[in-house]
């Protein structure tokens, strides 16, 4: 008897962990665990009841990489854990993994979760097959009936009663069966609307450089978190000075990413194609589709569209589908300089090896994607900015921070540390950005520097704002003011205005809005307005 009431206490509390991710919100008793045990008390011995423990004990492994994904998803990405969409990045994870930690180190991780996982699957099943010998038959009766109990008291609205594996399975498909009826729309979305489809030729900015450069995690948060206001805003007040010495403008806003802390292709894609894409899913479907994007409309504009990608290490089709007309990744980019951990390359030399290559190679007016990666986890270790841009050359330069600072694994122990580092390497990002532009914008460029999405959780706290920060920049004036001016031939982004703070009261328009917006104010010249460029700086 007594055994009995010690591994139903035990299976509950394993049970109960299931629900750990829905913290403080757990029950006291695991309905389905107290069944279990009354069920495998009455059970006769013998091979039919091991193999049926050991059926149970993977099953409760299974639910347990569940539970644990749904924290480290929460966590990282700011939504619940969605097997049907986390098979599909799988390889991303591993990837980023590999930057991380190394080979050795990640199949080390992975093999201890394995055995983890394996371990608790053999508990439980070892705890239910040793019920019912030594237990009288009426006591199973008795904790089978309880379990009927507490079965039915799990669906009456209270705290102390629960379901946990059923409630995680009920779980996992539901989200699966969204996730699938989401994906379906979309794809239908796609097939059948073909005046969203169109591509639309931007006269307005025939003649004009479009940089649209994305700046890892530069979220919202940066500005109105007080842990990291001081430094970005100080940050964004030096740049707006730093322009406007150089004679530059500019124009900040914020927009709102389908993502948090990770899956950024998600978010370049929702702005280039104008399209709310917010899954894997939807990502793949939008790929096949043949739907136009940004890219295709500033080609027929006359650009010359090139994406620069340095975190790029392995074959990407994805980027061939968007239709660029050519792609540089890391191995092209020809960087001779050490790896900063994730960071193949900082964004110094991403920023100098564009201009130098790109830029004043240019036959033409150019559209050029950039994906500025210094700002990306695990945000060690932080670089200066170099003040002699010509002496960075093929890299080689950055040779002295090769192995600089505390490693990963160290640092990320210390989450308040975690958070300081993700303050400097954000101010660095932002800091490289505006001498590039002080340097190489002029009246014939549009600068449009955004984050991509919000950084996780750890960071930002629950629940945040998915809003990143936008800044817009060029030496003349009239190509910014159609995204603040307001009157009936010129309807500006909400929220969007001159300066290099953003509103921090109100939230923007989503990524999904910029496409749309950008054929109706630059699909054909713009007409005279009911304010100059001017005289709305001014005001």
């Amino acid at each position: 008897m007594k055994r009995l009431i010690v591994t139903i206490l035990l299976l509950n509390a394993l049970f109960l962990a299931l629900l750990l991710p829905r913290y403080p919100w757990v029950p006291w008793i695991a309905a389905d665990a107290l069944l279990l045990c009354g069920l495998f008390t009455v059970l006769p011995g013998g091979r039919a009841k091991r193999l049926l423990a050991a059926a149970v004990g993977t099953v409760y492994a299974v639910l347990a990489f569940f539970a644990l994904g749904d924290v480290l998803v929460r966590q990282s990405l700011g939504r619940p854990f969605n097997l049907y969409l986390e098979l599909g990045a799988a390889g991303s994870v591993f990837d980023l993994m590999l930057g991380n930690l190394g080979l050795a180190l990640s199949l080390l991780v992975i093999l201890g979760f394995v055995l983890v996982f394996a371990g608790l699957g053999s508990g439980v099943a070892r705890l239910l097959s040793r019920l019912g010998p030594a237990a009288p038959a009426s006591a199973g009766r008795w904790v089978v009936s309880a379990g009927v109990v507490m079965l039915a008291v799990s669906w009456l609205p209270q705290p102390a009663v629960g379901l946990s594996a059923s409630q995680l399975t009920a779980r996992q498909v539901q989200l699966a069966a969204d996730t699938h009826r989401s994906s379906a729309a979309f794809r239908h979305y796609l097939e059948n609307n073909p005046v969203a489809g169109q591509t639309a030729a931007l006269a307005g900015l025939a003649d004009t450089d479009v940089i649209l450069g994305f700046i890892e995690s530069y979220g919202i948060s940066a500005v109105t978190d007080p842990r990291y206001q001081p430094l970005i805003g100080s940050r964004l007040e030096q740049m707006e000075l730093a322009l406007a010495d150089a004679g530059l403008h500019i124009v900040t806003g914020r927009l709102g990413s389908p993502v948090q802390g990770g899956q950024s292709w998600l978010a370049h894609t929702s702005l280039l194609s104008g399209q709310w894409i917010k899954t894997q899913l939807d990502y793949e479907i939008f790929l096949a589709s043949d739907f136009p994007t940004l890219i295709d409309d500033l080609d027929t504009t006359g650009h010359d569209t090139v994406a620069v990608m340095p975190a790029i290490t392995k074959d990407w089709p994805e980027g061939r589908a968007f239709g660029y007309n050519r792609i540089y990744e890391s191995s092209t980019m020809d960087y001779r300089g050490p790896a900063l951990n994730w960071v193949t390359m900082p964004d110094q030399y991403t920023w100098s090896w564009f201009q130098r290559q790109i830029r004043e190679q240019a036959g033409a007016p150019l559209f050029a994607e950039l994906a500025l990666i210094s700002s990306h986890a695990p945000w060690v270790p932080v670089l200066p900015v170099l003040e002699d841009w010509d002496s960075i050359g093929d890299g080689e330069t950055f040779r002295r921070w090769e192995n600089s600072g505390e490693a990963p694994a160290s640092l990320w122990r210390d989450p308040e540390r975690v958070r300081e580092h993700y303050a400097l390497a954000l101010d660095y990002a932002l800091n490289v950005a505006t001498e590039y532009a002080t340097r190489h914008v002029d009246d014939r460029t549009m600068l449009v520097l955004l984050g991509d999405h919000q950084a996780a959780p750890l960071i930002t706290g629950e629940d945040a704002s998915r809003d990143v920060v936008v800044h817009i920049i060029s030496a003349d004036p009239d190509l910014l003011s159609p995204f603040v001016a307001t009157g009936e031939n010129a309807r500006g982004l909400p929220g969007f205005r001159w300066g290099a703070q953003p509103e921090t009261d109100r939230e923007g328009p989503t990524m999904a809005d910029f496409r749309p917006f950008l054929q109706q104010q630059f699909g054909a010249l713009p007409e005279v307005m009911e304010i100059s460029a001017s005289e709305a700086i001014e005001n």
